[in-house]
């Protein structure tokens, strides 16, 4: 289906981004437009303005501190994750931006656009429930930061509002995690996943099974799928999986991202 005809502004700065998104009720944020543009043509959203990011080097960026926390710049790649030094600090980041669709889609997906549409199918926002991420959000009145478990609000919904920019992602140091998932093909959208982060103890998040990412805590591997039952997990069925085999999924899944974790651990 075609698009419908839409404004197109490309500014040049931040500043500008937050004042077109302010000026216009209708506008939307345009990332690596991989979820977006297909969304449109499906007419699930009609923005009246696309505010193009990309030439915005100052969302790009991919810094790691000194203390190993990862800053990443919202419109990062998913190939240029997968490119830098300063994000195999956090291999996990790396070893799952490689699992997402196609070379094609990962030149052009971004960080920030991922997070932002909170599809629940997504890789990312159990990764960055899981690591504990915390999300940097700016409108032209300042800044603010928010956690990664108070950023998704529903499916396609975040903590980020009208005339508001994800700017940055910031990971706190650690190498010890773990992603598993089922997937329709090898490189399709998810069926049900799990990423898990130890620190001390062991921090899952499960995709695919809510709104939102569900997190869960246990003490060691042993102990996961009680910790999972508890969470009184209850996925929509769709074509690909009934109710109770995702929740099964997301059990199993919850495991082998531990496990996976611990070893590194």
């Amino acid at each position: 289906m075609l698009l419908r005809e839409v404004e197109y502004a490309k500014p040049a700065s931040v500043g500008a981004a937050l004042a077109i998104l302010r000026e216009h009720d209708g506008a939307r944020a345009l990332a690596g437009g991989q979820t977006l543009i297909n969304v449109m043509k499906a007419r699930a959203a009609s923005p009246d303005i696309l505010v193009d990011l990309n030439g915005l080097d100052e969302l790009k960026g991919i810094e790691l501190g000194g203390d190993g926390t990862l800053t990443i710049g919202a419109m990062a790649t998913y190939t240029d994750i997968l490119a830098s030094a300063e994000a195999r600090a956090r291999p996990i980041l790396g070893e799952v931006c490689a699992t997402i669709a196609d070379v094609q889609v990962r030149n052009r997906g971004t960080i920030g656009g991922n997070l932002c549409s909170n599809d629940p199918t997504n890789h990312l926002p159990p990764l960055m429930c899981a690591v504990g991420a915390q999300m940097t959000i700016v409108s032209e009145s300042g800044e603010r930061t928010v956690s990664s478990e108070d950023f998704f609000l529903g499916v396609y919904m975040t903590a980020v509002s009208q005339g508001e920019l994800l700017t940055k992602i910031t990971i706190p140091a650690g190498k010890h995690d773990g992603f598993a998932a089922v997937t329709l093909g090898a490189d399709g959208t998810c069926i049900a996943n799990a990423a898990a982060s130890v620190n001390g103890k062991v921090r899952i998040a499960l995709g695919c099974v809510d709104a939102v990412p569900v997190v869960v805590e246990a003490a060691d591997a042993d102990s996961v799928p009680a910790a999972v039952r508890a969470a009184g997990l209850d996925p929509p069925g769709d074509v690909h999986a009934s109710s109770e085999y995702r929740a099964h999924l997301a059990e199993v899944l919850a495991v082998r991202a531990a496990r996976q974790a611990l070893g590194r651990s």
